[in-house]
């Protein structure tokens, strides 16, 4: 196994110990949005610690992956249970493969941590089936960028204009790319850029997740908001192998 001790903490500021529930409302939400767009057979890049991929259900196969052995191995016991679930490592940039393709390819929070953006998506594309979809959750506007993003080794955040433009150079077609999670955008510029939090406030995620996270679906369902903290996009693979 290629050795990335430590990968899961430097990417997120958590360490592999801190699991436990992490915010359900807010992992309903990004479920809500992505899984429309996914197929029977999804590989999540980055799964970490399995919060998000623990809601995926009723899928004929899923491969939860990440650049960290330590992750991978607590997925691998998480999943224990789910046969149509494997866990396997994967550092975007190096050789991966699947037995078979799969319909989708999930990525939370991945694409930011990559100076070449565009080439990791043109890599994953050839692990998804022709047609098949790139769903990436990445952090949103440039205006947010603090102490945090620069800890955690972020590159950048996107636009939607930004995202997009990583998705076409990478060949791939744009489905959908918006911001999302506005007050949650608002939340952030208050704490790290007007207020220099370097580091999520465990007892205000907490917070914001009971209350602020259910009013944010309830408003995202009607009105379609101009910014946010994160910034949602699918790509499209190209229908017929070149």
């Amino acid at each position: 196994m290629q050795q990335n001790d430590g990968a899961f903490s430097n990417a997120t500021g958590r360490s592999l110990e801190q699991g436990g529930a992490d915010q359900p409302r807010y992992r309903r939400y990004q479920r809500e949005l992505i899984t429309p767009y996914c197929g029977r057979s999804v590989l999540e890049v980055g799964a970490g610690l399995g919060e998000f991929a623990a809601g995926l259900t009723g899928l004929d196969r899923l491969v939860v992956t990440d650049a960290d052995p330590g992750a991978v191995s607590l997925l691998d016991k998480r999943f224990s249970d789910r046969p149509e679930v494997q866990a396997k490592q994967f550092v975007l940039g190096n050789e991966f493969t699947l037995a078979e393709p799969v319909e989708s390819v999930i990525a939370v929070n991945v694409l930011e941590h990559l100076e070449d953006d565009a080439g990791a998506l043109a890599a994953l594309a050839k692990l998804v089936v022709p047609g098949g979809s790139i769903i990436l959750w990445v952090p949103g506007y440039q205006q947010l960028y603090g102490e945090f993003d620069r800890r955690v080794g972020h590159y950048r955040r996107y636009t939607p204009a930004t995202v997009s433009d990583a998705v076409l150079r990478a060949g791939l077609r744009v489905e959908v790319a918006k911001p999302v999670n506005l007050l949650g955008g608002i939340a952030w510029w208050a704490a790290v850029r007007r207020g220099g939090t370097t580091a999520p406030n465990p007892r205000l995620v907490a917070i914001y997740d009971r209350f602020v996270v259910p009013v944010t679906r309830a408003v995202e369902r009607r009105v379609r908001v101009p910014f946010g903290q994160t910034v949602l996009c699918v790509a499209r693979t190209p229908a017929t192998k070149s």
